[in-house]
C-alpha cells in the first residue's frame, strides 16, 4: 500500500509511473489527497474538542476543591455536548480512515524507473539468456508423453482423485521431485537463507498484509467455514513471520527460504502451452525472502537474481531473465525480473521464477518498521523470489536431458536422487 505522505508530495511522478501500468490514476490519487485533507481537518476539530474537554475537567475539579460546587456544575453541561461532539467526530472521522484505506487497497505500487512501458508479456525486456538449446533426438517428446512412457507423473489418476491440474507423481518421478526440493534448499541455506517450514493456510488478515487480498482473492481456494485461504506461494506466510515487528536496524538483513505446496485457482483453459505440468491448481515451489534497509534493497534484489541464475547454471538448463514491463508487473511489485527456461520439445520459454522488489508496498500494510540509526522508525522494504517453482523446472529437465534410451539426470541432483538416468 502507497504512503500517504509520499502521494502528496509526490502526486505527479506517481501518476506518471503508474501510466506505465495503463492506469490512468489521476482521479484515484486526487480523491486520496482529498480524503486526507478531509480526515486531517476531523482530526484537527476532534483534538481541539478533546483539548477544551481536559482542561474543563480539570477546572471543574478545581472548582469541586474549592467550594464552587455550583459553577462545577454548570460547566459540567458544557463537558456533556463536548463528548456527543467528540464522539460523532470520531465516527466521521474513523469512516474517513476506512474510505481512505480502502481507496488506497485499490492502487498498485509506483513502477520503479527501470520498468518499460507496455502493455502485456510481449513487451517485457530481455536482459540475460545462458546456456544452450539442446539438439533433441528424432521423436523427442513433451513432458507430458515423457511422464507417461516412463511411468513417473500420472496426470489421469490425480484428475480422478481431484481433477485436473492436481498431478500424481510416481516412483523415480517423485524422487526427482523431492531431490529438486532437497537441492533447492541447501542451496539458499548455504546461501544465507534460514529454512523455515510454513502454515498452508493463512488468514485474512497475511493475505493483506502481502497484497493478494484484495487484488487476487478471485485466485486463491478460501475455506469458508475458518476463512482462511490456502496459500499461492510461500511468500504469504513468510513475509507475514514479520507483521506487526519493529526491528532493529542491526537486524537487518533478514533471509528466508522454505519450501510449500501452491494452490492457485487459476481461470482454465486449453492446448499444449497449458498442458502437463505447465499449468497447475497445486504445485511445489521453494521461496526465499529478504527483509532490506531500503537503502540496499536493490542491491539485494541483484544478489537474488544472480542466486537464481547460480542454481540454473548448475541445473545446465537454457534459460533466459526477463525484465516485465507495467502491463505484466504484479499488482505489489515495483520491479520484477522473471526467469524462463527453454522447453526444447515445446520449442517455447517456461515461465520458472519471478523476483521482486516490494520497495514499501508490503511493509506499509504489514507495520513492517525498523528503528533507524536516528531512533525514528521506518518502513522495511522487502523481497521475494522464487528459486525456484518446481513444475516446469522439472518439465525443463525432462524434455532437454532426454534421449532415445531414457531421461539423464542433472549431475547435480544425482547425489540427491540416488540414480543417474530415468
Amino acid at each position: 500500500m502507497l504512503q500517504v505522505p509520499f502521494i502528496r508530495s509526490n502526486k505527479e511522478t506517481v501518476i506518471k509511473q503508474l501510466a506505465k501500468r495503463n492506469i490512468d490514476a489521476t482521479e484515484m490519487i486526487d480523491e486520496v489527497i482529498a480524503l486526507d485533507e478531509d480526515r486531517r481537518a476531523l482530526q484537527t476539530r476532534l483534538d481541539t474538542i478533546l483539548a477544551e474537554s481536559n482542561n474543563l475537567s480539570k477546572e471543574i475539579g478545581n472548582l469541586f476543591k474549592s467550594g464552587e460546587a455550583q459553577k462545577a456544575n454548570a460547566l459540567k453541561e458544557q463537558t456533556t455536548q463536548l463528548k456527543e461532539d467528540s464522539k460523532l467526530l470520531s465516527d466521521q472521522l474513523n469512516q474517513k480512515v476506512e474510505d481512505l484505506n480502502a481507496l488506497l487497497y485499490k492502487i498498485p505500487n509506483v513502477p520503479n524507473d527501470l520498468v518499460p512501458a507496455g502493455n502485456t508479456e510481449d513487451d517485457n525486456e530481455e536482459v540475460f539468456r545462458a546456456g544452450e538449446i539442446p539438439k533433441l533426438h528424432d521423436g523427442a517428446l513433451p513432458h507430458w508423453e515423457l511422464a507417461k512412457t516412463y511411468d513417473i507423473i500420472d496426470f489421469e489418476l490425480g484428475n480422478k482423485i481431484t481433477g485436473a491440474g492436481f498431478p500424481v507423481y510416481k516412483g523415480k518421478g517423485a524422487k526427482l521431485q523431492r531431490a529438486l526440493i532437497s537441492y533447492f534448499l541447501d542451496k539458499n541455506t548455504a546461501a544465507g537463507y534460514t529454512e523455515y517450514q510454513l502454515p498452508h493456510l493463512v488468514n485474512e488478515a497475511s493475505g493483506f498484509g502481502t497484497g493478494q487480498l484484495p487484488d487476487k482473492e478471485g485466485q486463491m481456494y478460501h475455506v469458508t467455514e475458518d476463512n482462511l485461504y490456502l496459500i499461492p506461494t510461500a511468500e504469504v506466510p513468510a513475509t507475514n513471520l514479520f507483521r506487526d515487528n519493529l526491528l532493529n536496524e542491526s537486524d537487518l538483513p533478514i533471509a528466508v527460504t522454505g519450501y510449500t505446496p501452491c494452490f492457485r485457482r487459476e481461470a482454465g483453459s486449453y492446448g499444449a502451452h497449458v498442458r502437463g505440468l505447465n499449468r497447475l491448481h497445486q504445485f511445489d515451489k521453494v521461496e526465499i525472502l529478504r527483509i532490506e534497509h531500503p537503502t540496499r534493497s536493490y542491491d539485494a534484489l541483484n544478489e537474488m537474481v544472480e542466486h537464481v541464475k547460480g542454481i540454473l547454471n548448475e541445473l545446465k538448463l537454457p534459460y533466459r531473465i526477463l525484465r516485465l514491463c507495467g502491463g505484466d508487473l504484479g499488482f505489489t511489485s515495483a520491479l520484477t525480473y522473471d526467469f524462463e527456461v527453454f522447453s526444447t520439445a515445446q520449442d517455447r520459454w517456461l515461465e520458472i521464477s519471478s523476483v521482486s522488489n516490494f520497495e514499501t508496498f508490503q511493509a506499509n500494510r504489514l507495520k513492517l518498521r525498523f528503528k533507524n540509526a536516528d531512533g525514528k522508525n521506518e518502513l522495511c522494504h522487502t523481497l521475494n523470489g522464487s528459486s525456484l517453482a518446481l513444475p516446469r523446472v522439472l518439465a525443463g529437465i525432462l524434455e532437454n536431458y532426454q534421449t532415445p534410451d531414457g531421461i539423464q539426470i542433472p549431475d547435480v541432483l544425482i547425489p540427491y536422487t540416488g540414480f543417474d538416468k530415468i
